[in-house]
């Protein structure tokens, strides 16, 4: 009797189990679907944020573009910190007009009537030529012009740098370094060189005492 009890309680275990394991089965398949699940949307939701991410870089980078130009020629250190100043001031791009033969201290002699500045001025057809011409001036709006005064004029390279583009609808601000000549007949002299759709500023004049905030100062009473 006890045997046959024995016997009935091990059918009986061997029964259980078998109902059990298809359950456990079963769970183990709806724990995996679940992570399954969770992983997608994970990989979704990453997949938003580095969407996301790449916009507001591309927006950032559109925001930091600048319309400013800032062109100036300068033989000596004097118009070329003015230009940094002004660069400093406006976040705009910057271009150093550079000749392709550079000028010597022989070269600048104001004192000797055949140095090549002096002939230069002389000739209002002078064209010194640029080493480094831009390619293009289109993307801006408004152009700063630097140059030292040279016998009262704005050097024959910034006739050169004017030729080169159509500045057709900008807005030139010039401003030129001096010892002691006032900006004059400098700026609108170069006038008849561009387009007249050009707006011309009123030009100032700076000397070698000038201060980062005498810079700051001007660029705050401009309308450009």
């Amino acid at each position: 009797m006890k045997c046959l009890m024995s016997i009935f309680l091990t059918i009986c275990m061997v029964a259980s189990v078998a109902l059990l394991l298809p359950s456990c089965s079963t769970n183990e398949e709806i724990t995996s679907s679940v992570s399954e699940s969770e992983e997608q949307t994970h990989q979704t939701k990453q997949s938003e944020t580095d969407t996301t991410d790449t916009t507001t870089t591309t927006q950032e980078k559109s925001d930091d573009s600048t319309n400013i130009l800032v062109v100036y020629f300068s033989c000596t250190e004097t118009t070329e910190q003015i230009a940094d100043w002004i660069v400093t001031e406006t976040s705009a791009d910057v271009y150093e007009i550079l000749p392709k033969d550079p000028y010597t201290d022989e070269d600048l002699d104001y004192n000797n009537s055949s140095s090549r500045a002096n002939q230069e001025q002389a000739d209002s057809t002078a064209r010194p030529e640029i080493s480094n011409i831009l390619d293009s001036i289109d993307q801006y709006d408004v152009i700063f012009l630097g140059y030292p005064i040279w016998h009262g004029q704005a050097p024959r390279i910034i006739s050169t740098f004017l030729e080169s583009f159509d500045c057709s609808q900008k807005t030139i601000i010039p401003f030129c370094t001096s010892h002691s000549s006032g900006i004059g007949s400098s700026a609108e002299n170069l006038h008849s060189l561009c387009a007249d759709t050009v707006v011309w500023l009123d030009g100032e004049r700076f000397s070698s005492d000038t201060t980062a905030d005498d810079i700051s100062d001007w660029l705050d009473g401009l309308n450009y």
